[in-house]
């Protein structure tokens, strides 16, 4: 099955979105995990630290299997954080693994 990155960017001060839909998000990500198909997923902290504490987060990156675009986009497009206004953009492309 291809492999899509969904390059997700934040709205601005995002964190307070984030958190009462988290749960949603992260189940949505453990569904695709258990189906073997999620290759990794996670946010891009606003500053350069492994807890950004209250900078929070400027977007997400999730690399998974899709049997094609049109789903891959369908999926992106339900994800909570979409849905409630987290994100300001969501990019989907085709992703070609190479390593490792």
């Amino acid at each position: 099955m291809p492999l899509y990155a969904i390059v997700c960017t934040d709205v601005p001060g995002s964190l307070a979105l984030r958190r009462p839909h988290r749960e949603a998000h992260l189940a949505r990500l453990r569904a695709l995990q258990e189906e073997g198909r999620l290759v990794l997923a996670g946010p891009f902290p606003a500053v350069d630290a492994a807890d950004p504490g209250p900078a929070g987060f400027t977007g997400s990156l999730i690399v998974a299997e899709f049997p094609s675009l049109e789903e891959a986009e369908a999926w992106a497009a339900e994800d909570p954080y979409r849905r409630h206004g987290v994100y300001r953009e969501v990019t989907v492309r085709p992703f070609k693994r190479v390593l490792p």
